[in-house]
């Protein structure tokens, strides 16, 4: 298994990611395009010291971005939704997000 550091890259701190992590204990990552759902469990359960119920994966699109007559495009990237168990709490860097 790859180190937890280099699959979990960077949590995602968005409307949507604030709203699922108060009403549903969903916590959004960027992770490694190629993560498995099995690999990101484990990376998180020793990262943060948590119970994972369950791990939803997307796929990101890079977009095309234009500076002055260049055009260039960003990279493609992952998502993951991650579950707390029932009983767990959110760790700390996410509490009050």
């Amino acid at each position: 298994m790859k180190a937890p550091q280099s699959i979990i890259l960077r949590p995602i701190v968005t409307e949507k990611s604030a709203a699922l992590t108060q009403a549903h204990h969903v916590i959004t990552f960027e992770v490694a395009r190629d993560a498995n759902k099995i690999e990101i469990r484990k990376a998180v359960e020793v990262l943060f010291s948590v119970k994972v119920a369950d791990v939803r994966v997307a796929k990101t699109v890079g977009r095309i971005k234009k500076v002055g007559r260049s055009i260039g495009r960003t990279s493609d990237g992952k998502k993951a939704y991650v579950k707390l168990a029932a009983g767990e709490k959110l760790p700390p860097i996410f509490e009050g997000v």
